[in-house]
């Protein structure tokens, strides 16, 4: 009896906003591989018919990754094919997908990133930095001692951070109090018609 080749995972970068900043190889990744693991299938079902996309989706977040996981690298060993996106940019960076990499690379499962839009990218490139330099940190705490004290240890660094619209003003008059002389810059809505980046 011959053994079964296993499948391929895909971390595959979606459009952060405008939906034709897709690339064409995450296109045919999707057409072809056999189930996308998507962090809401409602999101992803939008950008699926835009692209004719015909392939099964099943639900991936934060609530369901230790089971799904389990489910996927199943269908992974049994030499399907899975696509893993979050509902825009890249999956694992400050999204779900940790540990379904985790387990695919533990069982020798071939794990293969189909790059493409990033709103860290989208906003460092259009905003002049005096060294090339950044530090991605993720989503800032809630707490506002937890904020200051990673301003604190950071104070030398240009920090590139996701901030929740209902708390961004707080968070500037926290970094205003810490750090009177630090240059901001906010982007807000990137590649969509209300896409706004102020310095």
């Amino acid at each position: 009896m011959a053994e079964i080749k296993q499948g391929r995972l895909f971390i595959v970068s979606t459009p952060i906003g405008n939906l034709s900043d897709i690339t064409f190889h995450a296109v045919e990744t999707l057409k072809n591989v056999d189930i996308i693991a998507c962090e809401d299938t409602r999101n992803t079902k939008i950008l699926c018919e835009k692209y004719d996309i015909k392939t099964p989706l099943e639900s991936y977040h934060k609530f369901s990754e230790s089971e799904k996981s389990i489910r996927f690298i199943n269908c992974l060993k049994a030499g399907k094919n899975v696509a893993l996106v979050s509902d825009a940019g890249t999956p694992l960076i400050s999204d779900p997908g940790v540990k379904l990499v985790q387990e695919a690379r533990f069982s020798g499962i071939k794990v293969v990133p189909i790059v493409g839009a990033s709103a860290i990218m989208a906003l460092l490139a259009s905003i002049p930095r005096q060294s090339e330099d950044f530090k991605f940190i993720g989503f800032l705490p809630r707490v506002k001692s937890q904020i200051e004290n990673l301003l604190k240890a950071n104070a030398a660094e240009n920090l590139v951070f996701y901030e929740s619209a209902n708390r961004l003003i707080s968070t500037l008059k926290t970094i205003a109090q810490t750090q009177k002389d630090r240059k901001i810059a906010i982007g807000r809505e990137l590649t969509k018609k209300f896409e706004e980046i102020k310095i």
